[in-house]
């Protein structure tokens, strides 16, 4: 199935397709532009197929205790992996979606069933939707914002990062996920980006990408409370994932953004960095 979700005028049109995995023929996999953007097994919510994925999921696994409802801000919707995660790992949990591709949100309603629980999708910018938050109404917020196959600059900011750390309470996290090529220059800046509003940052990654051998994803998280990360509960996941990952935190993610500048609004969100070694 295919779609031409509607755009602005004068913006470029995004082809959206939805397949069935042959190999799990419950799998439907969400392909935007041939990329392929998410994928829902629609018997099992909790089959994480990408490995990025199963990494934002370890931190929501490790937010809480055990089953512990959680309010949940999603920005950026797609097929609505991990809203479905959390649904079915935390059936109590109070979930707010923001897509901007409406006929995106019309295709999933249709042909991927929402889970039950306490969902809402809203069609709006994940910008302006941040802003619009109370503070403090969120115990997570995760970001997964892409357009033309990369992270639009105004949610990539040390003011976006201040809003996401507004919206969250005291002891809330904040999950990024964003697409880098070796070297990971965009991700040094954004760890740094990141460092201005929260106190506790790490970069999870798999081995490959921290040693700069492959283009793929990072997930960022951050607190607003020193020490909040369960940085040894999630190296220990990312060390058993079926593509093995790692995680950077103090000195290591010291090593990792030195000499890399956080951005603002005004400068960009591609930002500047002199660091160039792989970790």
């Amino acid at each position: 199935m295919t779609t031409e979700p509607r755009t602005p005028a004068g913006a470029r049109t995004a082809t959206t397709e939805l397949l069935i995995d042959r190999v799990r023929p419950n799998g439907r996999i969400l392909l935007v532009d041939g990329v392929p953007q998410s994928y829902v097994d629609l018997a099992d919510p909790t089959y994480l197929h990408f490995d990025y994925v199963r990494r934002m999921a370890s931190v929501v696994d490790a937010a809480a205790t055990g089953g512990a409802a959680l309010r949940v801000l999603h920005l950026g919707g797609g097929g609505l992996t991990l809203p479905r995660y959390v649904a079915a790992t935390r059936p109590e949990s109070v979930q707010v979606v923001v897509e901007r591709d409406a006929a995106l949100v019309d295709l999933v309603r249709r042909e991927l069933p929402l889970p039950a629980g306490d969902l809402r999708i809203r069609v709006a910018d994940a910008r302006a939707a941040l802003e619009a938050e109370a503070d403090g109404a969120f115990d997570l917020v995760l970001a997964d914002v892409y357009q033309a196959a990369q992270m639009p600059e105004h949610v990539a900011s040390a003011e976006f990062a201040a809003h996401a750390a507004r919206v969250l309470r005291p002891d809330g996290i904040y999950l990024v996920n964003l697409t880098d090529l070796p070297l990971l220059a965009f991700s040094r800046v954004q760890a740094a980006t990141l460092r201005v509003a929260f106190a506790d940052v790490a970069v999870i990654a798999s081995r490959a990408m921290l040693r700069g051998r492959r283009y793929g994803n990072v997930v960022l998280a951050a607190a607003r409370e020193p020490g909040r990360l369960p940085v040894a509960r999630l190296a220990s996941r990312a060390a058993r994932d079926r593509v093995p990952g790692g995680v950077l935190h103090g000195t290591s993610l010291d090593r990792f953004v030195a000499g890399s500048r956080p951005v603002t609004d005004a400068a960009g969100s591609r930002g500047a960095t002199d660091a160039a070694d792989p970790v």
